[in-house]
């Protein structure tokens, strides 16, 4: 009788054992995979550009067709650094210093430690967290101040003299704080900007090698790195693509077997210049050597997507593709040659018959149905793609038209990890989960995206503010009036500047605008500071 009772008591304890792990497998959170392109138009996913998009991406497709795409997505700005500061702290980059431009070579960290990131969040419900790429926020570089000029060159085919190699031994023997393990990430590996210097990878906070010549002056040809200095012997840009994808996927087969579940920004180096195409893309695209280059990044996306298969985690693994920013209107060269002689001009392209025009005349438009490109305010500067996976969560092969932003996803992940967000942080940040759910009800009233210089564009609804007269950007064109107004349903390519005939409700935009400024955010809460003083538009001259 007592063997029984035992035997009753254990098989007890055993199906309470059993329920309660299911229960914990059922609210098990989701790894977390962040696919950040660079440079990627939004009409250069095949998926969001079918009609007027001839280069293949059947792996972003394949996203596509696996979980929801956002038409209506935008990123903080037409440039890289803005866009990828709202990415990961869910607030507007002008509310920072970097009111305009990008963090420039060995530029200070735009993140401050004290600021809350995607990464640090995920880290407070025990994420394993990993930045693998571009980071382009700044490090507090160790070079002094009287040394800095050592560390670049005006030159693309000088040799490091003595002075200069002992000047990067001392430097580059030094961590790099600031970049991505000081704001949440466990670890990094990248290049930080492929194409300006240090030429080499970094490793959590230190170069791996030191640096002992300058940048070779085949990396100023056809692969277009633009700035000179110090680099390691060999280095080819060539390697960087493949790597990334060797170190991603490694860490993804490492991580699938941990306890933990696991967070992986991926910020590619590509398909922004260096055009470092590798010999088994090089023509595939038969349009040109940047569609080359959207075809090998699509093949990473490729890789990714099978590592997370192969580890088994695919199906509890929520993956964002999107990128920072539109086409940049400089990269539709075709041929060597051509790139080359690009490389070599002063300005990058030609204002007048930009090398984007020789895809479009075969039919590709990386801004898809919109106006403008990287840089520009204008749709093609910061509208782009954007695809959520979430198996079993996310509808398949759905479409999702409502107004979204990059600084959406830290309150989304907020949300679906049950995490707190504190009153000064994520002040720019709505959750999309209720959109990532089946439904259709608006989760922001407006947007903010500017361009390089800064130029705010306001989304409110389907109505779109420009407080200036052109694109802020490189693209050319101007209107007769001091500002810009669109409907964009009934002129997504913003060829009808209303502004004239719509005075009250650019008036009522214009004093939007500024309470966002003033209020320090545009979620509810009380006000927050901004960083420094933000720039009005329109500017007074």
């Amino acid at each position: 009788m007592l063997k029984k009772n035992i035997f009753v008591s254990f098989l007890f304890v055993a199906i309470g054992f059993l329920s309660c792990n299911l229960e914990n497998k059922d609210k098990q959170l989701p790894n977390i995979v962040f696919i950040y392109a660079d440079d990627l138009g939004y009409g250069d996913v095949q998926s969001f550009n079918p009609e007027r998009g001839k280069i293949p991406t059947p792996n972003i497709d394949r996203l596509a067709s696996e979980g929801m795409s956002f038409t209506d997505a935008h990123s903080s700005s037409g440039v890289c650094s803005p866009s990828r500061y709202t990415l990961l702290t869910g607030r507007y980059h002008w509310r920072s210093r970097l009111q305009k431009g990008i963090v420039g070579l060995y530029g200070k960290p735009l993140i401050t430690q004290e600021r809350l990131t995607l990464a640090s969040l995920v880290k407070q419900h025990e994420y394993q967290t990993a930045c693998i790429g571009k980071w382009h926020l700044g490090w507090d570089w160790p070079i002094p101040d009287d040394q800095v000029n050592l560390f670049r060159s005006e030159k693309k085919d000088v040799n490091a003299s003595k002075e200069q190699r002992k000047a990067w031994k001392e430097a580059f023997s030094l961590p790099i704080p600031g970049g991505p393990t000081a704001v949440g990430f466990d670890e990094y590996f990248g290049t930080d900007v492929p194409n300006h210097p240090p030429f080499c990878f970094i490793e959590n906070d230190r170069t791996v090698g030191i640096p002992t010549e300058f940048g070779a002056p085949s990396l100023f040809g056809r692969n277009q790195a633009s700035l000179q200095g110090p680099a390691r012997e060999h280095w080819a840009l060539e390697d960087i693509l493949p790597t990334l994808a060797a170190r991603s996927t490694a860490y993804i087969e490492r991580e699938a077997k941990s306890a933990h579940p696991f967070f992986l920004y991926l910020p590619l180096t590509s398909p922004h210049t260096p055009l470092s195409v590798n010999n088994e893309w090089w023509g595939k695209s038969n349009l040109s050597l940047y569609a080359d280059m959207v075809m090998e990044t699509d093949a990473l996306v490729g890789r990714v997507l099978e590592a997370l298969e192969k580890s088994g985690v695919m199906e509890n693994t929520l993956v964002v593709f999107t990128s920072d920013n539109g086409c940049a209107p400089y990269v539709g060269n075709t041929t060597q040659e051509e790139a080359n002689d690009l490389s070599m001009k002063g300005w990058p392209w030609d204002r007048n018959h930009p090398p984007i025009a020789a895809m479009e005349e075969k039919g590709h438009y990386p801004s898809g149905p919109f106006r403008g490109y990287k840089s520009d305010v204008w749709e093609g500067g910061h509208r782009v793609p954007f695809i959520v996976r979430w198996p079993e969560k996310v509808q398949a092969g759905s479409s999702c038209d409502q107004l979204v932003h990059q600084a959406d996803l830290m309150a989304t992940i907020a949300e679906i990890i049950g995490a707190e967000i504190s009153e000064d942080a994520g002040e720019d940040s709505f959750s999309l989960l209720p959109l990532l759910m089946g439904g259709n009800q608006e989760v922001r009233q407006n947007a903010v995206s500017t361009s390089i210089t800064g130029l705010p564009g306001l989304r409110q609804g389907n109505w779109k503010y420009i407080a200036g007269p052109g694109s802020g950007g490189w693209t050319p064109g101007e209107s007769e009036l001091p500002v810009q107004l669109y409907n964009m349903a009934a002129d997504p390519g913003e060829t009808q500047n209303l502004a004239s005939l719509e005075p009250g409700r650019v008036k009522q935009m214009e004093e939007l605008l500024e309470k966002l400024i003033t209020d320090g955010r545009s979620t509810p809460g009380p006000r927050q500071k901004n960083d420094v003083e933000v720039i009005r538009y329109p500017e007074k001259q």
